[in-house]
C-alpha cells in the first residue's frame, strides 16, 4: 500500500467504485466526467467498452478507484460472455456500486433481475444514477425516481446528465461520503494502472467504431505489435487490426487503401493528444476467422 506524507489516517477514505449497467447507458462518459479527463473510449454505439478500465481520482482526503465495465447483457458468443464476467468481477471487487440506467418509463425484466441480484446478493451500497436526463422533459423525472425508490433498497438516487456534467458533482460528493476509511492504494498523481499500449489500442478501436457501420466494429480487435519510445524521434507504434472474415478486410481498407489511411490519421491524432508527444503509426489488417468464439484468440487479444 502506498504511503503518502501528510495524510490524516483517521479521516482518509479510499475504495473501489464499480460502474454497472446495460450497454450504452453512459458508464464511460460518467467515469470520464468524474475523473475530469477522457480515459475510457466513448462512441454512440453500444458495447464499445469490452474490458474493465480502471480510473483513479485522488483528493486531499480521499481516493476513488473507478471500475468502468462492459454493459450487462445476455451473451451471444464467447467475447460477450467474457465481457459480462468482467462486469461481475468488478461488482465483487467494489466497495460501492454505481448502477446506471436511462430515464425510461418502465423497468425491464433483465434490468430488474440484475439490480435485485446486486442489491441482495452483493450486499453493497448501491447508488442509482438515472443518466441522460437532458433527453427528457424535466417534470417527468420525479415519477421515475419514485418508481426505483419504491422497488429497490437503494442507498441514494441521482438524476444526471453525464454528457453535460449536470449532477456529476453531487454523485462525486456522495461517493466520497460513502467510501470506507482507509489508506490510498495508488500515488496521488496516478490516474490508471493500465499501460499506454492498452489505451493506444482502445483509441484505434474507437476510430473504427466511429467510422464504420454495424458489422465491422463488433468484429474488430486491435493489438499492439510494437511500441518504441525513440529519443529525438517520434514514438514508433505498429498495430494490428483483427477481423473475422476476408470480406471485411476489403471494406476496412477501402479503395486504394483510402479508408485505412483515414483511420490511421484519425487514430494518430488522438493517440498524440493522449500521450502528449508525436508518434509514427503503422496499421496492418489481419483476418482470424471467428475470433470472437475462439478461446485461444480471445486470450491472445487480451480478453481474459
Amino acid at each position: 500500500m502506498i504511503q503518502i506524507q501528510q495524510i490524516d489516517v483517521k479521516n482518509f477514505k479510499s475504495g473501489y467504485v464499480a460502474l454497472i449497467g446495460k450497454p450504452n447507458v453512459g458508464k464511460s462518459t460518467l467515469m470520464n466526467a468524474l475523473l475530469g479527463q477522457q480515459l475510457s473510449i466513448v462512441t454512440a454505439k453500444p458495447q464499445t467498452t469490452r474490458q474493465q478500465v480502471l480510473g483513479i481520482l485522488s483528493g486531499d482526503n480521499f481516493q476513488m478507484i473507478f471500475l468502468d465495465t462492459p454493459g450487462l447483457l445476455v451473451p451471444r458468443y464467447k467475447l460477450q460472455d467474457k465481457m459480462v464476467k468482467a462486469a461481475q468481477r468488478a461488482i465483487g471487487e467494489a466497495d460501492i456500486i454505481l448502477f446506471l440506467v436511462e430515464p425510461e418509463d418502465k423497468i425491464d425484466e433483465f434490468q430488474d433481475q440484475i439490480m435485485r441480484e446486486i442489491i441482495i446478493n452483493a450486499g453493497k451500497k448501491t447508488l442509482l444514477v438515472i443518466n441522460k436526463i437532458d433527453s427528457i422533459v424535466r417534470d417527468t423525472i420525479l415519477p421515475i425516481i419514485a418508481r426505483y425508490d419504491n422497488n429497490y433498497r437503494l442507498t441514494e438516487i441521482f438524476p444526471i446528465s453525464a454528457l453535460f456534467g449536470d449532477g456529476v458533482e453531487d454523485v462525486k460528493q456522495s461517493l466520497i461520503k460513502h467510501l470506507p476509511t482507509g489508506m490510498p492504494f495508488y500515488p496521488p498523481d496516478q490516474i490508471t494502472d493500465q499501460p499506454e499500449r492498452f489505451f493506444v489500442s482502445e483509441l484505434i478501436r474507437q476510430k473504427i467504431f466511429e467510422n464504420y457501420g454495424e458489422e465491422i466494429p463488433y468484429s474488430t480487435a486491435v493489438t499492439i505489435e510494437d511500441f518504441k519510445e525513440r529519443e529525438g524521434a517520434k514514438d514508433f507504434i505498429r498495430a494490428n487490426i483483427i477481423l473475422e472474415r476476408n470480406s471485411q478486410k476489403g471494406i476496412l481498407i477501402g479503395k486504394k487503401g483510402a479508408a485505412l489511411k483515414k483511420i490511421g490519421k484519425l487514430s494518430r491524432e488522438e493517440i498524440e493528444r493522449f500521450l502528449g508527444r508525436p508518434v509514427f503509426l503503422e496499421l496492418f489488417v489481419k483476418v482470424r476467422h471467428k475470433w470472437r468464439q475462439n478461446e485461444s484468440f480471445l486470450r491472445e487479444f487480451g480478453y481474459n
